[in-house]
């Protein structure tokens, strides 16, 4: 008999559905699907939740139906899923009360912004996240205070508010449920208890009964009465999600995501002596009864910049090119790309930030701009780096997946600004297939060691600059970053 495991891969503008051969140790299908994003003001984004839910059960069918999966033959579902973006809904009818918003959507930076310097160190300590329009709790708030009927709805005990994988399990399975490495990004989980704040919860007049039960990623969170009753036993957010897949699963491993945006994790293990300075504290993963934690940093656009070069000032056909077209150059022309659309996350924190391109002259070339908005990608995880340099870490190992660990330019730039070596998985689905390593795991299909050899493979990105060169590129990105 085959045995198959699902992964539900929802992203910020895709969904991908994967179908995974336990016996073959390898992806045998998979569908994408893209949604809609919604812009109605500057800095708001938000999302259709049905629409999201909809794309999950599509692009599941097609890979179910065209590989003649049966009942008993699937094994079991994991859902990865975007992170912070809040859905809010009607217990009953199971139908959103407003869009989804966003983890990019800054709609709430003057009340954070206003937040007294003792709540946001209370939030910190707490929560080891620096207070932000990122996180859920201030959009959770929003909801409440500007979308009519949502009090009401709160006070009779029928609003459920819950991370996208929340609002996907609760579709799937009946359960109102999420796992603590989504619920460590709303700004309302205590990281050392693995429950919701009270204080946090008085504080942003948030209801305790609007949030879901807090499991394990490995728990089982319910039958999915759409694939065949098959335990729901994987829940992980989408940068938890593809460290596992990554095989960064030990001490020291770094994994870099340039995606939508860029994500910089390291994993610390079971303990942490301190609140990391600039960066975040995250809960990596709980396994087996085991948590473990991460230091991480956020870059909010990483290649949803090279998008815009191409939908917006047209400078780009294919994305695919943009690696030979920057080596083309012999060096930046000094031209400085600070994707700020949104701001600036880690290690600057800076919400009023906005987008800047400096040194343009007349020698300045569409490849020019192009090379900048790469070599962005890795000045913005250097000074990550060395936030966590700062906070006494070490690395073991540093490897990198996403769309932009495509890019062979980026990954040697990369390398070279770190000076570090720096790998690329050759499994190219690490996200997905981190859900599925953690099902494995709560089904006891899998062990760690084996994820250790199927992770194994890896090309490797030496570094070859020169500490002057190194020192003159990085000088210029710091004096941009100052401008904006």
């Amino acid at each position: 008999m085959r045995r198959f495991i699902l992964g539900l891969d929802e992203g910020t503008t895709n969904t991908r559905s994967v179908l995974y051969d336990i016996d073959k140790h390898q992806i045998v299908d998979m569908q994408n699907k893209t949604f809609k994003q919604y812009y109605p003001e500057s800095g708001y984004v938000e999302q259709d939740a049905n629409e999201i839910l909809n794309a999950i059960l599509s692009t599941s069918k097609t890979v179910l139906v065209r590989n003649k999966v049966q009942k008993e033959e699937l094994l079991g579902v994991g859902i990865t899923n975007q992170r912070e973006t809040v859905v809010a809904w009607d217990r009953t009818t199971k139908k959103p009360i407003y869009h989804a918003i966003v983890w990019q959507c800054r709609r709430t930076s003057k009340y954070i912004k206003s937040l007294p310097i003792a709540v946001k160190e209370m939030i910190k300590e707490k929560t080891g996240l620096i207070p932000d329009p990122y996180f859920s709790a201030s959009k959770i708030k929003w909801i409440l205070d500007n979308v009519k009927g949502a009090k009401k709805l709160a006070e009779s005990g029928n609003l459920c508010f819950g991370t996208i994988n929340s609002f996907l399990a609760y579709n799937l399975t009946g359960n109102f449920v999420t796992d603590t490495t989504n619920a460590s990004r709303t700004m309302l989980m205590n990281i050392k208890t693995l429950d919701w704040d009270d204080e946090l919860l008085e504080y942003f007049k948030i209801p305790r009964n609007c949030l879901p039960k807090i499991l394990p990623c490995d728990a089982h969170f319910g039958n999915c009465k759409k694939f065949f009753n098959a335990p729901l036993c994987s829940m992980i957010g989408d940068q938890q999600s593809s460290m596992i897949g990554q095989g960064a699963i030990d001490y020291g491993n770094t994994k870099v995501t340039y995606g939508t945006g860029g994500f910089i994790l390291t994993n610390i293990g079971e303990k942490f002596e301190s609140m990391p300075e600039n960066l975040l504290l995250t809960v990596a993963s709980t396994i087996k009864g085991k948590t473990k934690y991460a230091i991480e940093g956020s870059i909010y656009s990483a290649c949803s910049g090279l998008n815009f070069l191409k939908h917006n000032l047209n400078l780009i056909d294919d994305i695919k090119e943009t690696s030979q077209m920057a080596s083309s150059l012999e060096d930046n022309g000094g031209v400085y790309f600070v994707p700020a659309f949104t701001g600036l996350g880690a290690p600057y924190w800076n919400s009023d930030a906005r987008g800047e391109i400096s040194g343009i002259t007349f020698a300045t070339k569409k490849e020019h701009i192009i090379r900048a908005m790469l070599e962005s990608m890795a000045y913005n995880t250097k000074a990550i780096f060395d936030e966590m340099r700062k906070h006494g870490q070490k690395f073991s190992g540093i490897s990198v997946d996403g769309g932009g660990s495509n890019n062979r330019f980026l990954l040697q730039f990369l390398a070279d600004m770190l000076n570090h070596d720096v790998t690329k998985n050759k499994n190219v689905e690490a996200t997905a297939m981190g859900t599925i390593f953690v099902a494995m795991l709560s089904l006891n299909l899998i062990d760690r060691e084996t994820i250790r050899k199927l992770t194994s493979e890896k090309e490797v990105f030496c570094p070859n600059m020169t500490e002057k060169e190194r020192k003159k590129y990085y000088d210029g990105w710091q004096k941009a970053i100052k401008k904006v």
